[in-house]
């Protein structure tokens, strides 16, 4: 029983906040996730992020929000009180116009602005995340100073409402039913795509989206980490690790990582080495996490990996997650200094907090990764599927 529309008006309300503290008119919006959020309205987002051109959005910082959509698609979110009006878009993408394209290109970049005339108030600051190049430049014609919206939109994103976090809890337990799904089907002959299917599955059959990456792996395949699954077939004795990235229910991102052991067998003393190391990593950083804290605190007292380890160490101590992976990006202390990054953690972020634990041309390695709220005084830990009690040499 969520609230959508108080969520609706919540992301609604950060953006224009947003806009106000930066002094812009307006934002148009191409990418699918900035849109969803910003007005919850969502179609066919995966096929948008390589074919914006025909779908957009524009919100005044003061003014109508108008949606740029079929009209099959317009009768779906005419309640939405996000939503002030709804036009054909204008398709500038030479795969769709040819060499009309200019024409295109101009009756758009009139229409944009004219609606940053009506309703900036004079202010001539238009935030843009992305769209051709041509487009752009056109809107430069027509004395529009173009800033880029990504940044303050990562802003906007990164506090999330309770409404938000019930939705994270949704598809977080969506994904859980896919890992346990996984866990249950490991045996040796059983291939990775298989085992991932279950995942996909699982997701798509109970509200979810799509998934964002196919990490999955089994034996030597699990070192280095970051390769995509494959027909392989499992052995018994081996680690099997995956890493979630699922645009699940409501659009929320789930990002937590587990690595299991298949049996037949018991796990080898270097297996639940590898398993303890990361575990101790994920609890030692989570324990570090609350509000005020600053990303170069963190990333200084954050776990010291092993030094053998540390070619092949993950590259976040922490990343934040909401419909997909977001701002903030907590580095290690190295690569946040050499960047000149700063910040600090809020109430109301949301991280995932990873590790990954495997030597350079080493057997096999372990990937593990917690998704947490911040809190005042620490972290509400969002998933709850349990870690191997045989990897970490307890007894089951």
């Amino acid at each position: 029983m969520i609230d959508m529309r108080a969520m609706r008006e919540y992301r609604l309300g950060r953006v224009r906040q947003q806009l106000k503290q930066q002094d812009l008119a307006a934002a148009l919006l191409y990418d699918p996730v900035n849109i969803r959020y910003s007005i919850g309205a969502n179609n066919m987002p995966v096929f948008r992020m390589h074919f914006a051109s025909g779908r957009y959005c524009f919100i005044p910082a003061e003014g109508p929000v108008v949606l740029f959509d079929s009209a099959e698609y317009a009768q779906g979110v005419a309640d939405f009180e996000t939503i002030d009006e709804v036009r054909p878009p204008i398709n500038c993408r030479a795969s769709y116009v040819g060499d009309n394209a200019p024409a295109f290109v101009a009756r758009w970049a009139d229409e944009i602005a004219d609606l940053l005339t009506t309703h900036g108030g004079g202010n001539r600051r238009l935030a843009l995340d992305r769209c051709e190049p041509a487009q752009t430049l056109a809107l430069a014609d027509r004395k529009i100073d173009i800033i880029d919206a990504q940044e303050w939109m990562e802003y906007a994103r990164a506090i999330k409402s309770k409404e938000e976090i019930d939705c994270m809890s949704i598809s977080i337990g969506v994904c859980e039913v896919g890992a346990s799904r996984i866990r249950d089907a490991m045996e040796p002959g059983v291939t990775e795509n298989e085992l991932w299917a279950l995942m996909a599955h699982a997701n798509i059959a109970m509200g979810g989206e799509w998934l964002e990456c196919r990490l999955l792996t089994s034996g030597g395949r699990t070192n280095p980490w970051l390769q995509e699954a494959s027909d392989r077939m499992l052995r018994a004795g081996e680690l099997v690790a995956f890493d979630t990235d699922v645009a699940g229910a409501f659009g929320y991102c789930t990002d937590f990582s587990r690595t299991f052991f298949c049996e037949p067998g018991r796990p080898s003393d270097n297996q639940r080495k590898l398993y303890g190391l990361a575990y101790e990593e994920v609890h030692h950083n989570m324990s570090l996490i609350k509000a005020g804290v600053g990303f170069q605190e963190l990333a200084e007292k954050a776990y010291k990996v092993p030094e053998i380890y540390v070619p092949q160490a993950y590259g976040f101590v922490a990343h934040g997650v909401g419909m997909c992976d977001e701002w903030p990006n907590i580095y290690p202390l190295k690569k946040l200094q050499a960047l000149n990054l700063d910040g600090v953690i809020e109430e109301g972020m949301v991280l995932a907090v990873e590790s990954y634990m495997g030597e350079v041309g080493g057997p096999e390695g372990v990937k593990l990764e917690t998704q947490v709220l911040v809190t005042e005084n620490g972290v509400e830990w969002l998933d709850t599927f349990p870690f191997e009690e045989d990897l970490l040499g307890r007894e089951i």
